[in-house]
C-alpha cells in the first residue's frame, strides 16, 4: 500500500514546484466554456503527473481533468486534478491544490486506497493510505469532535459554470443561518482536507468530478470522517453530491438538506444510517 502512496506523494511534489515556477509568472489563461478557465500550469502539472504515474504504473488507467491521462481495463484507476482551484491560481490567491488519488475496483463500488492533497502556496501536504490513517505533512490528524451544525464551521463550493442552475445557493444561505459560519474557498480537495483535521466541521458541494474528491474523501474517512451523498448513500467519487463531515453532525446535515430541498422546516429525526 505504502508504494501507491510513495509514487503519490513523489508526482505531487513534482507537479507541485511546477505550480510554484508558474504561480511566479504572468498567467495565460483559455477557457474550457465561458467562465470555465484552464492555465498552463494547468496543463504542465498533468503532464508531468501522468507521466510519473505511468513510469510506475504502466498498466494503470489514469483519468485527469485536462484529458492527459490514458484509460483502460485495469482495475486500478488514478484520479488526477493537476491543479484544484484554478480560479484562485489565476488571480494569485494562494489556496490551490494537486490532488491524486488511487481506486481499485469497479466504477461505482470501488476502494480508495491512496491519496495525496497538497497546497504548493504553503506546503501543506495531506496524505492517505486506506487502513492506515490520515496526516498533514507526516503528523496524524483527525476530524473535529464538534457536536452541533448551530456551532460548527462549514465549507461549500459552486460551479464555475451553470450557475444558475444549481441549487447550492438556497443550501448556502440556510446553512449560514444554521451553522457558526460557511467559508467558499474554491478548491474542494483542500476543503475535505480541511474536514480531516478539524478546520472545518462539515462541507458539502454539487457537480463535482472524480479528481475533486478521491484523494481527499479518502483523508477525510482515515481521519475519522463520514463521506456520502444527501441521500445518505456512501460516497464514491462518481457521484455529483458530496457530504463531508467529522460524523458527529452529518445526520443534521442530511436532515437540514432534507428541509431545504421540501422548502420546510425537519419535524422528526431521519432514522439511523450504517456509514
Amino acid at each position: 500500500m505504502s508504494s501507491y502512496l510513495d509514487v503519490a506523494v513523489a508526482a505531487a511534489k513534482e507537479a507541485g514546484a511546477i505550480l510554484r515556477d508558474e504561480h511566479s509568472r504572468p498567467v495565460k489563461i483559455s477557457y474550457k466554456g465561458d467562465v470555465d478557465l484552464v492555465t498552463e500550469a494547468d496543463r504542465r502539472s498533468e503532464a508531468a503527473i501522468v507521466a510519473h504515474l505511468k513510469r510506475e504504473f504502466p498498466a494503470h488507467a489514469i483519468v485527469g481533468e485536462e484529458g492527459g491521462g490514458q484509460e483502460n481495463s485495469s482495475a486500478f484507476r488514478w484520479y488526477v486534478d493537476p491543479l484544484d482551484g484554478t480560479t484562485n491560481f489565476a488571480h494569485g490567491f494562494p489556496w490551490f491544490a494537486v490532488s491524486i488519488g488511487l481506486a481499485e475496483g469497479p466504477v461505482g463500488s470501488e476502494k480508495l486506497l491512496a491519496g495525496v492533497v497538497l497546497n504548493p502556496a504553503n506546503g501543506e501536504m495531506f496524505t492517505a493510505a486506506r487502513g492506515e490513517g490520515a496526516f498533514l505533512n507526516g503528523k496524524a490528524i483527525h476530524v473535529s469532535q464538534m457536536e452541533r451544525i448551530a456551532t460548527s464551521l462549514l465549507g461549500t463550493g459552486f460551479p464555475t459554470h451553470k450557475r444558475t442552475q444549481n441549487p447550492n445557493i438556497h443550501f448556502y444561505w440556510q446553512f449560514t443561518l444554521a451553522s457558526h459560519g460557511v467559508r467558499r474557498m474554491g478548491a474542494a480537495a483542500l476543503d475535505l482536507c480541511s474536514v480531516a483535521c478539524g478546520r472545518l466541521d462539515g462541507f458539502w458541494e454539487f457537480g463535482l468530478k472524480p479528481w475533486d474528491t478521491a484523494a481527499g474523501t479518502l483523508i477525510v474517512r482515515e481521519a475519522g470522517g463520514v463521506v456520502t451523498d444527501w441521500k445518505g448513500t456512501l460516497f464514491h467519487p462518481h457521484l455529483m453530491q458530496c457530504v463531508a463531515s467529522n460524523g458527529r453532525i452529518h445526520e443534521e446535515m442530511l436532515r437540514l438538506s432534507g428541509d431545504i430541498a421540501a422548502g420546510g422546516p425537519a419535524l422528526a429525526p431521519l432514522p439511523e444510517r450504517t456509514f
